[in-house]
C-alpha cells in the first residue's frame, strides 16, 4: 500500500469499505471470497487496502485493546510498536517528571508512545522517515482525538534538533530483512548516535532490545526491562531528568493495571549457593535480564543450587511477583529410563517440561517419555519437570506449581 491509496482509505468511500471489511469473514479460507464480493462495488486497490487494515486491526487488539478498531497500521509498524500498557506505564514517568513538557519522538513509527504521552498530558512531535508510516501515525492521532496535542513530520531522526524540547524519546530500528538486530551498533540509527541526540535534551528515553549487553549501557543511564504477563517485551535506557537513582530495574506489568518494580542502585550482587530446598523459584525474565536474581533470592530467603543458573531454591513459600514458585517433590539424576518409570508410577496425566542450563531436546524427551501429542492419562496428576544442572551433573526435578497471591506484595526497590 502506498501513501495515495492510504489517503483514499481515510476518505468517505474508503471508510465505508473499511467498515464492511471489518464485519466480513477475514479468515484465510474465506479471504478470496470476501475480496471478490467487495470488489463488485469498490475499486480493487481500495478493497485490498481495507482488508489489510482490517486484518492488522484484528492482530493489533492484543497490543492496543479497543483502540485497535480505530487505529491504522503497517505490518512492520505493528510489529515494532510498543504495546499500550507499556507505553502508558512509561508515559506516566514523562508526565510526572517533566510536568507536561514537550517530547521529541525520534522514529515514532505508528505513534504508540506518542499517543500514550499525549493522553498523559505531554505534548509531542514525532519524526519518522517512512512516508507511509508518517501518514499512518497522523491518522492515529486524529482517530484518537489527539491531533491537537501531538503531530508527526517526515524527516531523518539523526538530523532532528532537540533544542526546545524537555526530553527526547527514541525507538531505533532493530529489525532488518534478515531478522532482529542484537548488536546496538547495528541499530538504525546506531545506539551511540541515538544516545548522543538524547543527551542534547534535559532528559531522554531510548528503547533497546531486551538482550542488550550490560557493557553497552552508559554509566549514567538507568536501564529498565519490562515484562508483560511473564514475557519480557522490551527494555529502555533512561537519561538525564528521567533517570532515577537505580542502575538496573525490572518492571512487571500484568496488562490489567498491576505494576511491580524492583531496582538496584549498585552493581549486581551475588546470591549464595545452597542445596535444593523445598521450593524452586523461577525468576521473571525481566529480573534475569536486569541481573537482579540475587536481590530476589535475598527477599525469598533462598539461594542458587548452581551459581551460573537462575533457579532460586528455598525452604519457605514466599509470595512474590518476581518469580514463579514450584514445590519440589523429587530431585533425580537425569535419566530418561528412570524418568519414564517414575512418571508411569505417579500416573502423570499432564506434563510440562521446563529447562535452564540443560542441553536436552524437550520435544524429543517428550516423545521418549510417552507424552508426545499430549500423552499421559486423562485422569492423572499434573506435573512440571524441571531440567537443569548442578555443577557438571544434569538434574531432573519433579515439581508442582504453587500459585501465589501477590496482591499485597506491592512494588519494591528504589526509585
Amino acid at each position: 500500500m502506498d501513501v495515495a491509496i492510504f489517503r483514499r482509505l481515510l476518505e468517505e468511500t474508503g471508510q465505508r469499505v473499511l467498515a464492511e471489511a471489518a464485519q466480513a469473514d477475514l479468515s484465510t479460507t474465506a479471504l478470496v471470497a470476501t475480496a471478490s464480493r467487495l470488489r463488485e462495488r469498490y475499486p480493487a486497490e481500495l478493497v485490498s487496502a481495507a482488508l489489510t487494515q482490517a486484518r492488522l486491526r484484528a492482530r493489533a487488539h492484543e497490543k492496543f485493546g479497543a483502540d485497535a478498531a480505530r487505529m491504522y497500521f503497517t505490518p512492520a509498524g505493528l510489529e515494532q510498536a510498543t504495546r499500550a500498557c507499556v507505553a502508558e506505564y512509561r508515559a506516566r514517568r514523562f508526565a510526572d517528571r517533566l510536568g507536561g513538557g514537550p517530547v521529541l519522538d525520534l522514529g515514532c513509527g505508528i505513534g504508540a508512545d506518542l499517543i500514550a504521552r499525549a493522553r498523559a498530558g505531554c505534548a509531542g512531535v514525532g519524526v519518522e522517515r517512512d512516508p507511509l508510516t508518517v501518514e499512518v501515525a497522523r491518522a492515529n492521532l486524529t482517530a484518537l482525538g489527539l491531533a491537537e496535542r501531538a503531530f508527526v513530520r517526515h524527516g531523518d531522526a539523526t538530523e532532528a534538533d532537540p533544542a526546545g524540547f524537555a526530553a527526547v524519546f527514541a525507538d531505533p530500528g532493530r529489525r532488518t530483512l534478515r531478522g532482529r538486530v542484537f548488536d546496538p551498533s547495528c541499530y538504525e540509527p546506531p545506539l551511540d548516535a541515538v544516545l548522543d541526540l538524547a543527551g542534547r535534551a534535559p532528559a531522554g528515553c531510548v528503547k533497546v532490545a531486551p538482550g542488550i549487553p550490560h557493557q553497552a549501557i552508559p554509566q549514567e543511564a538507568e536501564a529498565e526491562w519490562i515484562s508483560v504477563g511473564g514475557d519480557v517485551k522490551e527494555a529502555a535506557l533512561w537519561t538525564g531528568a528521567l533517570a532515577g537513582r537505580a542502575r538496573r530495574r525490572a518492571t512487571l506489568l500484568d496488562g490489567r493495571g498491576g505494576v511491580w518494580t524492583l531496582a538496584a542502585a549498585r552493581d549486581p550482587a551475588t546470591a549464595p549457593v545452597r542445596e535444593w530446598g523445598r521450593y524452586l523459584y523461577e525468576p521473571d525474565g525481566a529480573v534475569i535480564c536486569a541481573h537482579l536474581v540475587a536481590e530476589v533470592a535475598a527477599a525469598l530467603g533462598g539461594g542458587l543450587a548452581d551459581a551460573r543458573i537462575a533457579y532460586i531454591t528455598g525452604d519457605d513459600l514466599v509470595a512474590t511477583p518476581f518469580a514463579t514458585a514450584y514445590e519440589i517433590e523429587e530431585v533425580l539424576p537425569f535419566s530418561v529410563k528412570r524418568l519414564r518409570a517414575v512418571l508411569r508410577r505417579r500416573r502423570v496425566g499432564t506434563l510440562t517440561i521446563k529447562k535452564r542450563g540443560s542441553a536436552v531436546d524437550v520435544q524429543r524427551l517428550r516423545r521418549e517419555l510417552g507424552f508426545a501429542g499430549g500423552g499421559g492419562r486423562r485422569d492423572g496428576e499434573e506435573l512440571t519437570l524441571v531440567l537443569t544442572r548442578v555443577g557438571d551433573s544434569p538434574v531432573a526435578l519433579l515439581t508442582h506449581r504453587r500459585p501465589l497471591d501477590v496482591s499485597a506484595s506491592g512494588p519494591a526497590g528504589s526509585a
